[in-house]
């Protein structure tokens, strides 16, 4: 029986059901198998389970596997969740090859290890994120079945039996069914169409909410998660929108996994320029547009970056001499940001200049704490700009 699921005779399983899939882990534990299952459906879509001596460590991929770690992050680790920044400077400590395999698992193991959480917190998560998998896959009608011994996760957090997780997401699968929304996927995000006929038939309070909600975003888990209700009560809430066509349920691409950084960065280096690299990192565009005039007419090179939570990563990445960086940002903060490059060799000395609309002596001396060089008040002023690169970088280009 085996040999029949051998890395080099991979199989294929149509209706991969609550059954086979227990009949299929059961002869995994015969062997006490150790390495990676790859389940892969007709369109190509991959799932990677992870096992040790036939017991369950971890599963990923799928359609959303970013949005799934972020939710059961949001969920299972809330004080991870509120300092997400501080993921870049958590990989950046991560060997390559870890990351590669699986950054997630990486992640919770680090986690684990800083005493940032508990093994019980990373167990609960991941016995949670692996129904969640297999839910996905009970909604496919045939995978093939794959093995590989060499792909190993060397840390074992937690070893879950697969029936228990099986029997569970059956549970969850048959109460999809239930609610007669088997046909549907909770990766879909709902999204309102004809938002005239919509309002016709709730109260403005229920229109205004909804609104908010379903702007296309969104998949149907992810919005059990921010309302804190199950995804099938959530799901049949709307059901009788999404049958009349009032709202409609649209494929969604996944979250940026935060250990990619962009090819094209948000913003302009200018390569020729003669002077050093300059960074800026605030959510307004046009702030990073002002900064880039007044460095680029200063023969400056000049980065800007809009989303704070890849900051630290488009960091790493082109090291720039010296960083602006906004102190107010949704998602992540100014202090946040500077603490974490604080923590990293490379930026130790750097210096990091904090802009912010909010001149008070209470955020000076908070910047100050979490180890910024400076500050400066926004609008800015270019020659207050000049002036401070001038005062912090030995050799400067200037006009």
């Amino acid at each position: 029986m085996t040999a029949q699921y051998s890395p080099s005779n991979p199989i294929s399983i149509p209706e991969f059901t609550a059954s086979k899939q227990a009949n299929f882990f059961d002869t995994l534990k015969q062997p006490r198998f150790s390495g990676q299952l790859v389940l892969t459906d007709p369109k190509g879509k991959q799932w990677f389970f992870y096992l040790y001596l036939g017991r369950l460590m971890y599963a990923t991929g799928g359609k959303h596997p970013v949005r799934r770690w972020r939710r059961h992050i949001a969920v299972y680790l809330p004080e991870i969740a509120a300092h997400l920044s501080s993921v870049q400077v958590d990989l950046a400590t991560l060997d390559t090859q870890d990351f590669r395999l699986c950054w997630e698992y990486q992640l919770l193991c680090l986690w684990v290890e800083q005493k940032k959480i508990s093994r019980e917190q990373a167990a609960r998560l991941i016995r949670s994120l692996i129904i969640e998998v297999l839910f996905d896959i009970t909604q496919i009608m045939e995978v093939t079945c794959e093995l590989r011994q060499n792909n190993l996760l060397s840390t074992r957090l937690v070893l879950i039996d697969a029936d228990q997780v099986v029997t569970e997401a059956q549970k969850l699968w048959e109460a999809w069914q239930g609610a007669k929304i088997a046909d549907r996927s909770p990766n879909s995000a709902p999204l309102i169409r004809h938002p005239e006929q919509l309002q016709k038939r709730i109260s403005p309070q229920v229109y205004q909410t909804l609104n908010q909600l379903l702007d296309g975003n969104q998949t149907l888990r992810d919005l059990a998660v921010r309302m804190k209700r199950d995804v099938v009560t959530v799901t049949s809430s709307l059901l009788p929108y999404i049958q009349l066509g009032l709202v409609e349920l649209i494929e969604i691409s996944d979250l940026t996994p935060p250990i990619s950084v962009p090819t094209i960065p948000t913003g302009n280096i200018s390569n020729n320029a003669p002077g050093p690299l300059i960074a800026c990192i605030d959510d307004s565009p046009l702030m990073c547009q002002t900064m880039e005039k007044i460095l680029i007419s200063a023969h400056y090179q000049f980065i800007g970056i809009n989303d704070p939570l890849r900051a630290i990563a488009i960091l790493l990445s082109h090291k720039p001499a010296l960083i602006f960086l906004d102190l107010v940002m949704p998602n992540a903060n100014g202090y946040e940001i500077c603490s974490q490059l604080r923590k990293l060799s490379f930026f130790r000395q750097t210096p990091i200049i904090i802009l912010t609309g909010n001149d008070g002596i209470v955020d000076r001396v908070r910047a100050k704490m979490v180890g910024s060089t400076d500050f400066i008040s926004k609008p800015v002023n270019a020659e207050v700009v000049l002036n401070t690169i001038g005062k912090h970088l030995k050799s400067v280009h200037t006009i």
